[in-house]
């Protein structure tokens, strides 16, 4: 390609480093390829064919989402692989909550400089986080807005559209006393309450690749690094044998704002604390920054990532069928007859 602009490089922006990050991130994207997609990267548009086999009454749901002061992380410890499958995690993990498989994914990134090394870093974890979900990398933006954004920094957002059928959209009308909440541990802090994780652990001034004794030996910015788990592939395998009366995705605002989002007007979710297995990195951010529990199960995911609730006698069949999936699902509670919406005891 010939296009070129010396006085729009001189102004910040190169046009040219622009398609060298296009070409570089190609072989990333080319894995997210599923058979639907009609496009190649490049046009105005991506196009996407439904597959209707199976489905009746097709419904689409949509949801978008960012990174975060996570992306602070990425940039103290030179490390940018990562952070595009929590973009991407961000955003599916919230479409499987009404119980649809994501189709496909569009990204947009901002950069102070486009570095297309590093571009190409980051797309490579946007496309791994598509592959996990079994969704397109279909499309995506790159702007270049020097003197809006630091040059070595960046901001990652994403948007997913996915389909249901309308009579397997998840319903909490049957929802009732009794039902019981299963807890999916998650890989760590995910990517919400970063701004109170590097508060704690004052991480600009810190060193963030030394080994901590109390995350087994791994460095402080590696924990807090660690992506957030993608669960479309295990609840698909739940949702295919097994009546699930909701679904929490555990995100900013912790226990108590994310349960009650899958549970109807009158009841409420009566979670076991001796049950829930904490991870070690919130119990020293409890430790150093002295939060109090509550602030703690108000903020972040405390090591459930997901939680499904069920009737009582689907309950074993639901563990083992996640526990088939990879993910070692466990009992956190119950349902009850509440205004209270979550309490923890």
């Amino acid at each position: 390609m010939k296009s070129q602009s010396e006085s729009y490089k001189a102004a910040g922006v190169d046009i040219v480093a622009g398609y060298q990050a296009v070409e570089l991130m190609k072989e990333h994207i080319a894995k997210t390829m599923t058979s639907g997609v009609m496009s190649a990267i490049g046009g105005f548009g991506g196009l996407f064919e439904l597959d209707m086999t199976g489905i009746n009454k097709p419904v689409l749901v949509s949801g978008t989402d960012g990174v975060g002061t996570k992306l602070k992380m990425a940039f103290l410890m030179d490390k940018h692989d990562t952070v595009g499958i929590d973009c991407v995690a961000m955003c599916v993990n919230d479409v499987l909550c009404v119980g649809a498989k994501p189709l496909f994914f569009l990204d947009y990134i901002a950069v102070g400089k486009n570095y297309p090394e590093r571009i190409a870093a980051m797309v490579s974890g946007i496309a791994e986080g598509c592959v996990q979900s079994g969704a397109a990398l279909i499309g995506g933006e790159t702007a270049e807005m020097p003197g809006f954004y630091p040059e070595d920094e960046y901001d990652m957002a994403g948007f997913t559209v996915g389909i249901v059928d309308k009579d397997k959209v998840l319903d909490n009308s049957t929802m009732g006393e009794g039902d019981v909440i299963i807890g999916i541990p998650s890989s760590g802090v995910h990517s919400n309450g970063f701004s109170l994780v590097r508060k704690v652990f004052d991480v600009e001034n810190r060193d963030m690749k030394a080994p901590v004794a109390e995350l087994g030996g791994k460095s402080l910015g590696e924990t807090l690094l660690t992506p957030t788990k993608i669960y479309i592939k295990p609840m698909l395998a739940v949702f295919d044998e097994i009546t699930v009366k909701g679904v929490s995705h555990i995100t900013g605002g912790g226990f108590y704002e994310n349960i009650p989002r899958s549970i109807p007007k009158g009841l409420g979710a009566k979670i076991d604390r001796s049950a829930v297995r904490v991870l070690p990195i919130f119990d020293l951010i409890a430790k150093e920054g002295n939060v109090p529990e509550r602030d703690m199960f108000n903020t972040f995911n405390m090591g459930v990532g997901m939680t499904a609730i069920v009737a009582k006698e689907d309950v074993e069949k639901t563990i083992a069928i996640l526990k088939a999936n990879g993910e070692d699902a466990y009992v956190i509670g119950e349902i009850v007859a509440s205004e209270e919406g979550v309490t923890i005891c």
